[in-house]
């Protein structure tokens, strides 16, 4: 009797156990479906935008316009077009690369003809787009 006992105490918990795992499954493919959902939702929405004023075309000062052109461009789009300057000049400094070295159109533009740091270009900068 007594082995009886024991072997449906056994199976009891063997159909436990696989009770446990089958939900535990059924749980992770929902989860899963659920998380495709939302990764799809994401996939079609639209795309993030700048903000307007952060992309509003500002006309650059008769001495930034020698640099860069004298078309009203974003501020973005007149940092990058300072940097293709002075790589086409050559204007960085060859040991210290973070100091940009002026030339007579770029001084105008920086106030002086020492050496500016690249992260203080955008101060010089800000002065002259309006």
């Amino acid at each position: 009797m007594a082995k009886k006992k024991r072997k449906k105490a056994t199976k009891k918990a063997t159909k436990k156990a696989t009770r446990k795992k089958a939900t535990k499954k059924a749980t992770k493919k929902a989860t899963r479906k659920k998380a495709t959902k939302k990764a799809t939702k994401k996939k079609t929405g639209k795309k993030r935008k700048a903000p307007a004023a952060f992309m509003k075309p500002l006309t650059p000062s008769p001495a930034l316009a020698a640099v860069i052109g004298s078309k009203a461009v974003p501020r973005t789009q007149a940092v990058k077009l300072l940097w293709a300057y002075i790589r086409k000049k050559g204007l960085q400094d060859k040991k210290n690369r973070r100091m940009i070295n002026p030339d007579a159109n770029l001084a105008k533009v920086f106030g002086s003809s020492k050496k500016v740091d690249m992260f203080a270009m955008m101060k010089f900068l800000k002065k002259h787009l309006k």
